[in-house]
């Protein structure tokens, strides 16, 4: 599995647009976009390098996208969906709130949901324990079980 990065993406572009886009040059096993910028996980590596070569540029609603290789986190996350998240909260708000539990690597906020990869695996598991069908910002936020980036294997 290889993650891309796709960034200037325009307004208008959806998630089954960029999806349909991909999958032209392979399997496309997740698809997520925030603001103006997304991440695609393309199945193997000859399909990603297809992508990039061919869609590196590539126009969308008019706008030149930028398609290339994410770039590695420096260390081992573990990454929690959360659900459920108020339309008023900000990656800084919810970076916050599970910083109260242990060092947040990354948090990207994807319309009502949002992915939260925690530097180490026992505090995710605490943050969910914490915060599993409490209220933040006027919504009960659903902090998922928590995967090893990049396995999908699950901890609890």
């Amino acid at each position: 599995m290889v993650k891309l990065f796709i960034g200037n993406l325009p307004r208008e572009a959806t998630e089954q647009e960029i999806r349909s886009l991909f999958e032209q040059y392979g399997k496309v096993l997740e698809c997520d976009i925030i603001k103006n910028y997304g991440f695609v996980h393309i199945e193997d590596k000859t399909a990603a390098e297809d992508a990039i070569r061919n869609l590196h540029h590539h126009k969308l609603h008019g706008v030149c996208i930028n398609v290339e290789a994410s770039k590695n986190k420096s260390k081992a996350s573990t990454k929690l969906h959360v659900g459920n998240i108020s339309p008023t909260c900000t990656n800084l708000e919810l970076r916050a709130k599970f910083e109260e539990y242990g060092p947040v690597i990354e948090c990207d906020i994807v319309k009502d949901y949002a992915f939260v990869h925690m530097e180490r695996a026992e505090d995710a598991v605490e943050a969910i324990r914490g915060l599993d069908n409490t209220e933040f910002q006027g919504e009960a936020p659903a902090p998922g079980a928590p995967s090893w980036e990049g396995t999908g294997e699950v901890l609890i």
